[in-house]
Order: structure tokens, then C-alpha cells, then sequence
């Protein structure tokens, strides 16, 4: 084995054991009816999303910022964004990211302290628990969903000397489970405990709350409630929108260093995301066509499987093991639905599954299309026709 070979066995030994556990992972394009984006409302290719980004571009709005906020990076365009993002949110003021993960490392890395206790949800994303190891402050999980074992958490860490303040950490809709989160236990444990809670709403922008300000809407705007509202989903742009007390969002300009020494967002993303603040405010049809949909698409899971999988627009199929996860994906693909197979890390073990996303680029007859699909493939569509 010559040198360069060498170097690389170790990282082809990685590879080679994630293929034998089905787990190997390889980029594929959109391809098929979306049933896998997270593009809720068909905002990404909105007609009035690309006439605001022409239009910026024909003003002058620069492509790229040039440097990061504190040096020559920081455009108007940020600021409008962040202004009226505060005022929709219902927010002391807003802080704008690259990306959803950026903001919440760059959250947890800068704002729970040496002496603080990090309390996360068992499901809570990645960039939550990379944040938080990342960080200053110590750190433990609770079940997901059960307020309970979180406020034991809290307990257990003050009788064993804790002095710091605890942080709560959840998704208010889990982006796998399409469950949602007891935000107002949460809350209440929080007041309790004079504790931080940190609401992740990127799958909940746009899609719930009223003109969707999401599941946290309510609480915004309390000093101890910080919400990252994700960009690249529902509202079809990119980055993300940290809110929270004037205090905070001047502590992350002057202390985190994701924000400090990385270059600003595009300005034009900015734009994008202004405008589409602006479509949730002034088409109030499009979160209704959504409601709609998922409505219909759950009636219709009930009626054939006599369950309910979630209460969301996120649907997650659990078959368990990564293998017929994955050949029941490629079956669903092959038949033109644009539908991706989860396997660990991302999910538990065991728990591989197949996660639906209904978006308004689909309608209730692609819905209807894709379960007889998915009742073919699995074998259950002769069950469902002798129940009906």
C-alpha cells in the first residue's frame, strides 16, 4: 500500500462499515412529486419572491456582503430584515444568521454560561447538541416530551450544588416526529426555575401561529425566551432569525463568535426573507391551502391504516431497520414521488423510517397517489381495500 493509500484506509474502512450497516449516504437530485422538501408553503419558487430578489439586484443590493457585521458587512437590508422580523414575531429585536445551524451553535456556544445547566431534549437537532458540547455549560438530556424529566433535570442539578441558571432547549415541532412540544408546561417550569428556554421553530415558521409566527408566538417577546426562526424552510429563502431581549441579541453581536468572525448573510437573502414576511402577511391563502392539506392527507392515513402518524405537516413511516427503509424509498422513487429514507444518527436506532413532507407544491390527488403507491409496496393496499 503505497503512502497516500495509506492515509486514506481509515477513512474507506469508515465508509465501507456505514455501507454494511445501510447507512452509507450518497447525494441524489430532486427528482419526482415533493414529498421530502421542507419548502411548506411553495415559497422557494414564488413569483413574488424572484420579483423582489430582481428587483433588489436592479437597485443595487450587493450579491454578497463583502465582510462579516462589525466590519463593512452589515447592509441595510439586514437591518430592514430584522426590524420588521421583530415586530412579526412579537420580538424585543432579531438577529440574522446564515443558516439554522449556525444559530443555534452560536446561541448555546455564546449565551449559557460556565455555571449554567443545559437541559435538552432527547430529540432536539444536531446543531443543538453540537452547540451545546461545544459550549461552557454542563449538560444533560430529558425525555422527549416530558416536561417532567426535565424539571427532574433541574432538580437533581441544584441538589448536587448547581449555582448557574438552567437553559431549556427544544424543537416546538420535531422535525422527524412531527410532534409537537408542551410549550406551555415548558414555560411554566421555566418561570418556576428562573430558567432560560431556547424554542428551535424552524419547522413550525410559517406553518403554525397565527400568519404562521409559529407555536412560540405567544411567549415572545418574555427576557427569557430566545426562538430561532429557520429561513430555508417555510419561508423558501435561507438563514435563520435569532429573537429575543435587546440585552441577548447585543450580547451575541458582542460575544459569539460565529457571528463575529464569519462573513454577513447574502443581503439578498435578506430581501428574500423580508418578502417573505410580507406573502404571510398579505396571502393568508396559502397557510389555509396547507392546513387543508394536511388535514385531508391525515383523514386519509386514518381511514387506511386506522392511525394516525403525527400532527403535523411532517409525517414520519416507521419501518425500523436502515435496509427496507431504503429499498421502500427507492420503490416510492421509482414510481415518481420525491420521497427520502432516515436512518440513524439521525433517527434512533431501529427507528428507520420513511418522513413525508406535504408542501403546497403537491395537492390531495398526489396525496391519494402516494399512499396507494406506498399500500402497494408495503402489501397492506389489499387490507385497506377489503376494509373500505
Amino acid at each position: 500500500m503505497n503512502a497516500a493509500a495509506d492515509k486514506l484506509a481509515g477513512y474507506a474502512e469508515q465508509l465501507q462499515s456505514l455501507a454494511a450497516d445501510d447507512r452509507l449516504r450518497r447525494l441524489s437530485p430532486r427528482s419526482g412529486l415533493d414529498f421530502s422538501s421542507n419548502d411548506y408553503l411553495g415559497l422557494a419558487q414564488a413569483p413574488r419572491m424572484k420579483r423582489a430578489i430582481a428587483a433588489a439586484m436592479e437597485a443595487g443590493t450587493p450579491v454578497g456582503a463583502g465582510g462579516s457585521r462589525l466590519l463593512r458587512g452589515n447592509c441595510e437590508e439586514h437591518e430592514r430584515l430584522e426590524a420588521a422580523a421583530a415586530r412579526f414575531f412579537g420580538a424585543d429585536s432579531a438577529l440574522f444568521f446564515g443558516s439554522g445551524y449556525v444559530a443555534n451553535f452560536a446561541v448555546l456556544t455564546t449565551l449559557p454560561q460556565a455555571d449554567d445547566l443545559l437541559v435538552l431534549d432527547a430529540l432536539v437537532h444536531a446543531s443543538t447538541h453540537e452547540g451545546a458540547r461545544a459550549g461552557r455549560a454542563e449538560i444533560c438530556q430529558f425525555k422527549h416530551n416530558d416536561p417532567q424529566s426535565a424539571e427532574d433535570a433541574i432538580l437533581a442539578w441544584r441538589r448536587d450544588g448547581g449555582v448557574g441558571r438552567p437553559w431549556i432547549a427544544v424543537e416546538s415541532l420535531y422535525s422527524m416526529d412531527g410532534d409537537l412540544a408542551p410549550l406551555d408546561d415548558l414555560i411554566a417550569i421555566a418561570a418556576r426555575h428562573d430558567a432560560f428556554l431556547l424554542i428551535d421553530e424552524a419547522h413550525a415558521t410559517g406553518v403554525h401561529g397565527e400568519q404562521g409566527r409559529g407555536l412560540a408566538s405567544g411567549f415572545e417577546g418574555r427576557d427569557n425566551i430566545v426562538v430561532v426562526h429557520t429561513c430555508g424552510k417555510a419561508l423558501g429563502a435561507a438563514g435563520a432569525l435569532v429573537t429575543a431581549s435587546r440585552v441577548l441579541r447585543d450580547t451575541l453581536v458582542n460575544r459569539c463568535r460565529p457571528f463575529i468572525f464569519a462573513t454577513a448573510p447574502s443581503p439578498l437573502m435578506a430581501v428574500a426573507v423580508l418578502e417573505a414576511l410580507a406573502i404571510l402577511q398579505d396571502e393568508p391563502q396559502r397557510l389555509q391551502q396547507l392546513s387543508r392539506l394536511v388535514a385531508f392527507s391525515h383523514g386519509e392515513i386514518a381511514r387506511r391504516f386506522g392511525a394516525t402518524w403525527s400532527s403535523s405537516q411532517i409525517i414520519p413511516y416507521i419501518v425500523g431497520d436502515n435496509a427496507p427503509a431504503m429499498q421502500l424509498a427507492s420503490a416510492l422513487q421509482a414510481r415518481g414521488f420525491d420521497i427520502r429514507g432516515i436512518r440513524p444518527p439521525t433517527v434512533p436506532a431501529g427507528t428507520a423510517r420513511l418522513r413525508l413532507s406535504l408542501t403546497l407544491n403537491v395537492d390531495e390527488a398526489a396525496v391519494v397517489s402516494l399512499l396507494d403507491a406506498l399500500a402497494e409496496e408495503t402489501g397492506a393496499g389489499q387490507r385497506w381495500r377489503s376494509a373500505s
